[in-house]
């Protein structure tokens, strides 16, 4: 059963509709099959001006729909003959991050990401997408593994932050953040980086600090969830939607402010409308984005990445 959100409302009841025609007995005195169409083409015209009016909030929402592609399934969708590599070496597994090694387009790479999971024991056992700290050293320690054979490295960004618990803290989640950004920065590897759902802080540059960064239309990006974010500035999460609109976390924000690179167009009605024309579209957006870095050597690679986000810096500044 597909699940709506709140604005979607007009459109469920049309698509309830069209579901309830398609099972009427076929003695019924009328013309089904043009009455499914008449209110399929109805349907699109509503999705269309939808969708060409949401606000921020609104896309939290979306980013946030259960049903969107998630890193599970790009990987299976893009990757072939994908092996997994777990744990951090250090302490155990954390199955908010997946990764490991495989063939992009007969290429091969390292690829990442967090992954919220499809159901509710999924969600549970991976935390929401929330990493701890050995999470992000699996990630680095897989973009080492990347660099020491030459691989590129693809990472997806899928979280609403890193977890805040106490045995994080005490395990250090600030500096395997740190660390994983600074590994980011200082790779000889390509790196591109793909927000697809919510890029939630720390949790989420820790993985997207790459050469180039791309995001799916509806995804968000910020350094605070707007639920966050107004319960510190308003003292209250109802003003979530207040916190959205000044955050600047859409992808057409991103792509003004320099932070993306581009924008990955996403199916009619949003990506969990149809997630396998949405992976493959973002598998042709990261194909594009390795392409353009191919003649780059490691250290030019290194400069590019350091140029970037030193712009970004001067940017704000300015």
């Amino acid at each position: 059963m597909r699940h709506f959100l709140d604005f979607e409302k007009p459109i469920a009841v049309l698509e309830g509709k069209i579901e309830e025609l398609r099972h009427m007995s076929s003695d019924v005195d009328i013309n089904i099959a043009d009455e499914v169409s008449r209110l399929q083409e109805r349907m699109t015209r509503e999705i269309k001006s939808t969708y060409a009016k949401l606000g921020p909030w609104d896309k939290v929402q979306v980013a946030r729909h259960p049903d969107r592609p998630k890193t599970e399934m790009i990987v299976n969708q893009l990757i072939d003959d994908f092996t997994p590599l777990s744990g951090d070496r250090n302490f155990k597994e954390d199955h908010a991050v997946i990764g490991g090694l495989g063939r992009f387009k007969g290429q091969p790479v390292v690829i990442m990401g967090t992954e919220k999971g499809g159901n509710t024991e999924d969600r549970i056992k991976r935390n929401f997408g929330m990493a701890r700290p050995e999470g992000y050293r699996k990630a680095r320690r897989l973009m080492e593994l990347a660099e020491r054979f030459g691989l590129p490295v693809i990472t997806i960004v899928d979280t609403a932050g890193a977890y805040p618990g106490r045995g994080a803290e005490e395990r250090g989640q600030a500096e395997a953040i740190a660390r994983s950004i600074e590994t980011c920065l200082n790779l000889t590897s390509p790196i591109i980086s793909a927000v697809v759902g919510e890029g939630g802080s720390g949790g989420a540059i820790a993985l997207a600090t790459g050469n180039r960064v791309i995001m799916y239309e509806h995804a968000v990006y910020s350094v605070i969830s707007p639920e966050g974010c107004a319960s510190i500035l308003w003292r209250s999460a109802d003003h979530a939607r207040d916190a959205a609109e000044a955050l600047r976390l859409t992808a057409q924000d991103m792509i003004k402010l320099g932070v993306i690179d581009e924008i990955v167009d996403e199916p009619l009605g949003a990506a969990h409308r149809d997630p396998q024309k949405a992976i493959a579209d973002l598998g042709d957006a990261i194909d594009r984005q390795l392409s353009s870095l191919s003649s780059l050597s490691g250290d030019a690679l290194v400069a590019d990445r350091h140029e970037k986000y030193i712009a970004l810096g001067e940017k704000g500044l300015g």
